[in-house]
């Protein structure tokens, strides 16, 4: 395997990437998602102001804060999810892609009840989701997610368990409840032994944001695309769409330093699980890589960056002064291409030059920063006490 090059502690590269292909993802997930009544293409928003900084040509914006009525693009991944769980609960019964034919599926299979663990995001979509279409949801959220995204979830009318264990043991607990009771299905978006079916359905669901990506970029290429990493579902989507395409375009994912797992296991050439911390950034706040996206990770992710919680909570504010209401995991694209290109290495290691095309994933609302109300660096560490 190429080494690592490493420049300093919150970033590194793997240039063989560069080089690396894989399958394309399915094309049915934006069709079923057009059928949707809430449906419409995310806005993609322009911020001269970053491409001046970084010396590119454009620097866009995917701006996933009202998804489908939700403040995330998560629900994408669930909806698909359903598509195909439905038809395989149904021996392989073709299903149309279209949420009425889905709606009279879901009525054909008998005390059916949808169960997650989240963070947050997740776990909304998925109740949201479940709501839309009749059927009851359980989600177990550990008890550092924020007040305001726990009674966001119980407004969907699910039946939330919250935990005082991490994410990773909440996902286990999860699962465990769902393999006990009779009619309870599993819909996690994280991967492991033996449980790789339904996280890769979820998977494929995002890529109808990088079909709007591209219808909106016309012309115009990415040369860069940056995303969030927690388990690295949503990189993987990433790296599979764009890494398919035959095109140059190199991706950078961004992780917080306390849930660094993705820089962690690309050090160690290997899956590494890591100790979480409290963090803005909740929605990353994942000690380990998920088992199928980690190939993904591995083979096709350019470079990796971690950002601090003081510097996504700057760039967040820097976003909604450009008219973009990015959540903290979101705004942490800002904060690691700025920690990249701070190294002298690092511009050559995005492959950036004055012509590049960056685009940026937001992908939640702000409502973290505002209910936390953190303020600098200090705030953070004092808040960090607090919970434990």
């Amino acid at each position: 395997m190429t080494p690592l090059i490493v420049p300093e502690h919150s970033w590194c590269a793997r240039p063989a990437a560069a080089d690396w292909s894989c399958p394309p993802p399915p094309s049915t997930p934006a069709e079923l998602h057009r059928s949707l009544p809430a449906y419409a293409a995310t806005p993609l928003t322009d911020v001269p102001g970053l491409a001046a900084e970084w010396g590119v040509r454009r620097v866009v914006v995917k701006d996933e804060s009202a998804r489908l009525g939700l403040p995330a693009f998560k629900a994408l991944g669930v909806y698909y999810a359903l598509y195909r769980m439905v038809q395989d609960h149904l021996g392989g019964a073709p299903v149309a892609p279209d949420i009425d034919s889905l709606r009279a599926a879901v009525r054909r299979i008998p005390d059916l009840e949808l169960v997650t663990a989240t963070d947050g995001n997740h776990g909304r979509a998925l109740a949201h989701v479940a709501r839309t279409l009749g059927v009851p949801s359980r989600i177990f959220v550990p008890d550092v997610v924020p007040q305001g995204a726990i009674d966001a979830i119980r407004k969907e009318r699910a039946d939330v368990v919250v935990r005082p264990e991490n994410y990773d043991e909440t996902v286990a607990l999860a699962a465990a409840d769902a393999r006990g009771r009779p009619g309870a299905v599993l819909v996690q978006d994280t991967a492991w032994e033996d449980y790789e079916i339904v996280p890769q359905y979820i998977v494929d669901g995002y890529s109808t944001m990088f079909v709007e990506i591209d219808e909106q970029l016309g012309a115009d290429r990415a040369a860069l695309v940056v995303t969030p990493v927690g388990v690295g579902s949503l990189a993987q989507a990433v790296i599979n769409h764009y890494k398919s395409r035959g095109r140059p375009v190199s991706v950078l994912g961004v992780e917080p330093d306390t849930a660094a797992c993705v820089l962690t296991s690309l050090r160690a050439e290997r899956p590494v699980s890591v100790p979480t911390g409290s963090t803005v950034m909740a929605g990353l706040n994942c000690g380990t890589p998920s088992s199928l996206a980690w190939p993904y990770l591995r083979d096709g992710l350019d470079a990796v960056a971690v950002v601090t919680d003081a510097q996504s909570l700057t760039a967040a504010r820097q976003l909604a002064d450009a008219g973009i209401p990015a959540g903290p995991c979101g705004a942490a694209c800002v904060s690691g291409v700025r920690s990249v290109l701070a190294d002298p290495a690092g511009r050559a290691a995005l492959g950036l030059d004055a012509g590049s095309v960056v685009v940026l994933l937001s992908t939640e609302k702000s409502r973290q920063a505002e209910h936390l109300g953190f303020r600098d660096e200090g705030d953070r560490e004092r808040r960090r006490g607090e919970t434990g």
